[in-house]
C-alpha cells in the first residue's frame, strides 16, 4: 500500500454558509453537482456516477461548517472533507477541500474537484 498525498484546495464561492452547507451535507444538495444521484442510509452515503455506485461513510459533520467523508473500500485513514470558511473581514464564503491522492495522480485529483466545484458555482449562480 502506497501512501498517498493530503492536498488541499481552496475556492471563493457566492454563497450563504448555510446554503452552501445544504449542498455538501445532504444527498439531494450532493446530487446537484457532485455526482448523478445520491441516497443516504443514516451515516452511509451511496454516490452513483454513470450507474456506478460508491459508498461513503459520514464521518464527522458540523452545522454550516464541514462534513468528512471516507471511501467505504479505502483501508487505510483517508478522507475527504469540504469545509466552508468565511472570512471574519470580507465575509467571503470560501469551500475549503482537503483530499488525497496517488502522487501521480495528485493533478487529476485537483482536477477533478476544480470541475465538480464549477458544477456547484453553476448551481449556485455564483461565478
Amino acid at each position: 500500500m502506497s501512501d498517498k498525498i493530503k492536498f488541499e484546495i481552496e475556492f471563493v464561492i457566492q454563497s450563504s454558509p448555510q446554503l452552501l452547507y445544504n449542498y455538501i451535507s445532504t444527498p439531494s444538495g450532493l446530487s446537484e453537482w457532485f455526482a448523478d444521484n445520491v441516497n443516504s442510509r443514516g451515516e452511509l452515503f451511496i454516490f452513483i456516477w454513470d450507474g456506478a455506485e460508491e459508498n461513503a461513510i459520514l464521518l464527522k459533520r458540523k452545522s454550516d461548517e464541514f462534513v468528512r467523508f471516507a471511501w467505504e473500500e479505502n483501508d487505510d485513514d483517508d478522507y475527504f472533507e469540504m469545509r466552508i470558511i468565511v472570512d471574519e473581514i470580507t465575509k467571503d464564503v470560501s469551500l475549503f477541500i482537503t483530499d488525497f491522492a496517488e502522487e501521480d495522480e495528485l493533478d487529476e485529483g485537483k482536477m477533478l474537484w476544480e470541475n465538480q466545484i464549477s458544477s456547484l458555482k453553476q448551481v449556485l449562480g455564483s461565478k
